[in-house]
């Protein structure tokens, strides 16, 4: 995909992801604005408002959360679909996040920080990608169940703050995602669909290096502020998180990731 001769600036480029609904156009614009960013092509310019919410399909048919269908069990094609449409419709949402934080906040920090999250967009459309085709495969596709419309309201919360939304989105919210994916992995072993539990493993180890970059870049910049990276992680969670961090933890993966157990233990519920 081609951007427009316009679309020159990582602020244009970012805004031009989340104005597209259409799922297949918006996981090709992610990935072209990111090579556009790595090959030069794009200033490292942030002239362009982002939207306070990116486009979306008509489907799938965004509910609250509690209104979502109970899923079936994973041991038959229904269950297995309804849990990928699932985590389908996260990385759908990723996209947005990863380009919404460039675009947003990207003036804020060094060109760096736009290298790693313009890597974690085309990585999360590379996600998306991969699973629906895996719900292709199955018979069905991204849109054909309801999803929740529960997971932009991070965003919306942090949408003033830098920090809150790297101590809100890769760090509890893709935190999360390391903590319950290995048993979704073994779900799926466990009812013999290798194939979707291998891709999910891939997707997973990305997942560590999105917390990680999340970790090094709030430590970074808490730092630079002289402020205690931890102390303000637990202020900022308290402040903008609607939700609780409870346990089980993977404490592996997290410390893989750079977010260690004094960061979340004083948080649990």
């Amino acid at each position: 995909m081609t951007l427009p001769p316009v679309l020159d600036s990582v602020g244009a480029g970012c805004a031009h992801v989340l104005t597209i609904a259409d799922p297949t156009s918006k996981l090709m614009a992610a990935r072209a604005v990111a090579r556009a960013w790595r090959l030069g092509r794009l200033a490292h310019r942030f002239d362009i408002a982002m939207p306070d919410r990116p486009a979306r399909p008509d489907a799938p048919e965004l509910l609250p959360p509690g209104q979502m269908p109970k899923r079936s069990k994973m041991g038959t094609d229904r269950g297995r679909i309804a849990m990928l449409h699932a985590l389908a419709h996260i990385e759908f949402v990723a996209i947005d996040l990863a380009f919404d934080l460039v675009g947003r906040f990207g003036g804020e920090f060094p060109a760096g920080f736009t290298d790693e999250w313009m890597r974690v967009g085309a990585d999360e459309a590379m996600h998306f990608a991969l699973l629906d085709r895996r719900l292709r495969q199955l018979g069905s596709h991204y849109g054909a169940l309801p999803a929740h419309d529960g997971l932009w309201q991070a965003a919306s919360e942090t949408a003033g703050d830098a920090l809150a939304r790297l101590a809100v989105v890769p760090m509890v919210l893709e935190a999360r995602a390391l903590d319950i994916t290995p048993s979704t992995i073994a779900r799926f072993e466990g009812v013999g669909d290798h194939i979707s539990a291998k891709m999910l493993q891939r997707i997973m180890t990305d997942e560590i290096r999105h917390v990680s970059a999340g970790t090094t870049w709030f430590s970074q910049a808490t730092n630079r502020l002289g402020l205690d990276p931890v102390k303000h992680y637990q202020i900022l969670v308290k402040r903008h998180f609607r939700g609780s961090v409870k346990p089980p933890f993977n404490d592996s993966a997290r410390r893989q990731a750079g977010l260690t157990r004094d960061f979340y233990d004083a948080l649990a519920s």
